[in-house]
């Protein structure tokens, strides 16, 4: 009776439905990476499929822009954006890009900011000064700002990820272990003590399925993937049920070529990549079908 007494009360609100799982809140967001589809039928077909938004960075030109905030209203869709370090920068000219990228988005007013930050070559001191400029940024603005685990970053690795966490405790993270799956060359699982300290700090994830030797396996309906997608999904379960945040947002995150393997000498995909992630946010409601 509480789960229908929110829904409809969101609804009255005029907020943009989300999913109920155990009465917990669950907006689930579709990357445009690799889309190739004009604006307007890609979010008509996000719309479709049951997502609540989209994940971008933001459009270079005027005219990308305003087609993506006009389709964002005709389809009643919700926004996170990205935002990264250039680590083709000088140190000091990646941190004023960065604080710029960020002034720029929080404009749109975003369900959240995801950010690729800083360097695994940089030091530690390096990488804490963007974190420093996030937090500054998101407690001005109200909006959360937070930080993906991913290879090429300050969070590359999961004890580098716990050694900033400890340095920098109001450290927010998108959880997308497929990176740290490669990395470490093992499918981490969700009772590792490294892990369990990142996990209350995570307040997104990117729905992607790594392994020893890959971040992106090829198809996750497919048999032989079963263990990993379910270490996936074990370790997302718990960090859902776990959060305090009143509404947990997830982007399904498998990407195109060259994350998703292609036949020799044609370059086309040995699997659908919509397809996978649709399967993904599919399996992650499966798992709170029966509370």
């Amino acid at each position: 009776m509480r789960s229908i007494n929110i829904f409809f009360l969101t609804l009255f609100l005029g907020m943009v439905p989300f999913t109920l799982l155990a009465q917990k809140r669950i907006m689930f967001f579709q990357t445009d990476w690799g889309n190739e589809l004009p604006m307007d039928e890609f979010l008509a077909k996000v719309k479709a499929d049951g997502y609540n938004g989209i994940e971008v960075w933001m459009p270079n030109s005027d005219e990308a822009k305003a087609k993506l905030k006009s389709g964002l209203e005709k389809y009643d869709l919700r926004i996170i954006f990205l935002n990264g370090t250039n680590r083709g920068l000088p140190y000091k000219e990646a941190l004023k890009a960065y604080e710029a990228g960020l002034r720029g988005i929080l404009a749109w007013n975003p369900v959240k900011i995801n950010n690729h930050t800083g360097s695994d070559f940089w030091t530690e001191d390096q990488n804490l000064a963007f974190l420093e400029i996030a937090e500054r940024f998101s407690k001005e603005a109200g909006i959360p700002i937070i930080h993906e685990t991913h290879r090429g970053r300050f969070s590359y690795t999961l004890p580098a990820s716990v050694s900033m966490l400890e340095r920098f405790p109001d450290l927010k993270f998108t959880l997308d272990i497929s990176h740290w799956m490669v990395v470490h060359e093992r499918l981490i699982n969700k009772n590792d003590s490294n892990l369990q300290k990142i996990l209350p700090s995570v307040s997104h994830i990117h729905a992607r399925v790594g392994f020893a030797e890959g971040p992106q396996i090829n198809n996750p309906a497919a048999p032989e993937w079963e263990n990993a997608v379910n270490t996936h999904l074990d370790i997302w379960e718990e960090t859902i049920r776990n959060s305090k945040d009143e509404i947990f947002t997830i982007t399904t995150e498998f990407g195109p070529p060259p994350y998703l393997p292609t036949i020799p000498f044609t370059n086309k995909p040995i699997a659908d990549q919509w397809e996978a992630n649709v399967y993904i946010m599919k399996a992650i409601k499966e798992r709170f079908s029966n509370d």
